[in-house]
């Protein structure tokens, strides 16, 4: 083998482990005690016809052995007014328990660019992160809507 084809052959293998390496640690597990995450949504989309949209937030537990604690749960407008508290008091979740907040389709005159949630969980023990997601659907005729939106962590606690 000459001396350019090693190279070749060397600079391929070192793409192929860095690649490997970055889909391991883009895959690794990360444990956490708590976090409050962000999670947008829309209440609708706008084309010839405004399409109301029903918001769902799903908060599902991935962990396999320990329940977390959902410690607040609110509902923001679009300009970043509180609208709902959804929790009176914390609800825990059981291992890859799930839980569900419906938003129906917005009031005429509240249509606005979107609303958002802020969810905040903790747990006793680390635990895997959960997913925490709102599924937005609407209609109109035979024309139907649905898409997702996944929640940003704004604050960890490890």
């Amino acid at each position: 083998m000459g001396n350019s084809t090693n190279r070749c052959l060397i600079s391929f293998l070192a793409i192929i482990i860095l690649l490997a390496l970055g889909t391991f640690a883009a895959g690794a597990i990360k444990l956490m005690k708590g976090q409050t995450v962000y999670i947008p949504s829309y209440s609708n989309v706008i084309g010839d016809q405004p399409i109301n949209l029903t918001a769902n937030l799903v908060i599902h537990n991935t962990d396999r052995a320990h329940p977390i604690t959902l410690v607040r749960v609110d509902n923001y407008d679009t300009n970043g007014k509180m609208v709902e508290k959804y929790l009176a008091k914390p609800v825990e979740l059981k291992p890859l328990a799930a839980k569900r907040i419906t938003i129906r389709e917005p009031k005429k005159g509240d249509e606005g660019a979107g609303a958002n949630f802020i969810v905040q969980w903790k747990a006793e023990h680390q635990v895997c992160e959960p997913i925490i997601e709102c599924i937005m659907a609407g209609s109109l005729g035979t024309q139907g809507h649905t898409f997702t939106s996944q929640g940003r962590v704004i604050a960890e606690d490890e």
